[in-house]
């Protein structure tokens, strides 16, 4: 069975425009954490931002390397693909935690719902 998109382009296309929303929704929640938090608050969510970007971008490109491979992605190559981002975006917050000490809980938090919550909007925006 294959994943296709409802408008014809290729499955990974709006994937990147995911991928895209998520790095704005994470600018936006830097700037947002540095006004109410500091610094701190800032890089705090950056890294929750890019703990949800990085992984998501490496899934996308993931998609496009098999759908120009086979010209389809498999069932089977998505949800192991997105279970690898979910897994990677866990262990990259766990590696924040434990190697950033002055991490502020509230920016993290913001950066990643918005991060995170970017995916839902990059669907519904027409390009």
């Amino acid at each position: 069975m294959a994943v296709a998109s409802l408008v014809g382009a290729p499955v990974w296309e709006p994937m990147l425009k995911a991928v895209l929303m998520q790095l704005a929704a994470t600018l936006l929640a830097v700037v947002i954490s540095a006004v109410f938090f500091g610094v701190r608050g800032a890089i705090s969510a950056a890294c929750a931002g890019l703990a949800c970007v990085v992984p998501s971008w490496m899934f996308a490109l993931r998609l496009q390397a098999i759908t120009r491979r086979t010209g389809t992605a498999t069932v089977t190559a998505f949800v192991a693909g997105e279970f690898f981002k979910i897994a990677s975006i866990v262990g990259l917050l766990v590696l924040v935690w434990a190697l950033y000490p002055d991490l502020h809980w509230g920016a993290l938090m913001i950066g990643l719902i918005l991060a995170l919550k970017a995916n839902l909007f990059a669907f519904l925006v027409k390009t």
